[in-house]
């Protein structure tokens, strides 16, 4: 556990690149497919489910009728599971149309939806709920089987982000976005239960707040930070910082290694919440983009279903 001072000046800063111009008003869900070695990600606000190749530039997109937030491979079948704005779905974009729901675990709380989400090593799909003003802490933590089963885990949250996981997986990390708090959770990966939640770091006034995360072969975790303008890298156990990525826009919300070695991280960002006089001096907002970076990341789970 740690609560650090304000960012050192003198870690090593990391370049990034745009590597797709767009207008995206919320990016999010960044998966990268080693089978067609493209990126899925999401502008939830607008709907859409998009699929970029880096070796042409070329973006296949899909548009829903409720926000998508996340999205995982299936590793026994064609096509995605995904959370749209009410629940867990599938979805297969070789066939398009409507995904097929599965589960919708707080339909009673029609003021919430799902953001941020990923599967377990062995294929269960964690990904947590917020209310959609970011305001009421009534979001959860849940995870969804592939028997169908779906359990909640954690609540209390106006707006969750994550999971990842330490390298071995013995321990999961979640955000409490709001509050620019990290958790970690003691993980029984057998059961797929939690325990032990203690703060693993708390952002320092003014370098934004956690959103999206990532974990590297080595076991550090990549962290975006909305209104922070970079992506952060850390020690799994110390919090300490390593290094950073910095990007020319503020609200950075998402990153996910891929690319042939998984050497590229990819990093999605956002428009949405910012006046116009930031839009003006942020071109590049809601754009995709990527870093090289010193090792390797480690192929995304996929969902047992």
């Amino acid at each position: 556990m740690t609560d650090p001072t304000a960012p050192n000046p003198h870690l090593a800063a990391i370049p990034a690149r745009c590597v797709l111009p767009a207008d995206a008003l919320l990016g999010e869900g960044a998966v990268w497919s080693v089978r067609a070695q493209r990126l899925y990600w999401v502008d939830i606000l607008a709907r859409h489910l998009h699929r970029f190749d880096p070796a042409t530039g070329n973006t296949a997109t899909w548009t829903f009728a409720e926000e998508i937030s996340a999205v995982a491979e299936r590793a026994s079948a064609p096509g995605l599971i995904v959370t749209m704005r009410s629940g867990f779905a599938l979805f297969d974009p070789a066939i398009g149309g409507e995904p097929h729901y599965l589960h919708r675990p707080e339909a009673s709380l029609p003021d919430n939806r799902f953001n941020d989400g990923k599967c377990d090593a062995r294929g269960r799909f964690w990904a947590g709920t917020m209310d959609f003003a970011c305001e009421a802490p009534t979001g959860a933590l849940y995870r969804f089987d592939p028997d169908g089963r779906c359990t909640q885990h954690d609540s209390g949250f106006a707006v969750t982000n994550g999971p990842t996981w330490s390298a071995d997986g013995a321990t999961l990390y979640f955000n409490d976005t709001v509050k620019g708090r990290i958790h970690a959770y003691d993980f029984d990966a057998e059961a797929g239960t939690l325990s032990n939640k203690q703060l693993w770091l708390q952002l320092a006034r003014g370098d934004g707040v956690p959103d999206g995360m990532t974990t590297d072969a080595a076991g550090r975790i990549w962290l975006a930070h909305w209104g922070g303008a970079c992506v952060s890298c850390h020690d799994p156990l110390s919090a300490k910082e390593l290094c950073r990525v910095e990007l020319p826009v503020s609200n950075v919300t998402n990153c996910a290694f891929g690319g042939p070695d998984l050497r590229t991280l990819f990093i999605t960002t956002a428009r949405t919440g910012l006046s116009p006089a930031q839009l003006d001096a942020q071109p590049l907002a809601g754009s995709l983009f990527s870093a090289q970076v010193d090792g390797p990341g480690v192929p995304a789970h996929l969902f047992g279903g």
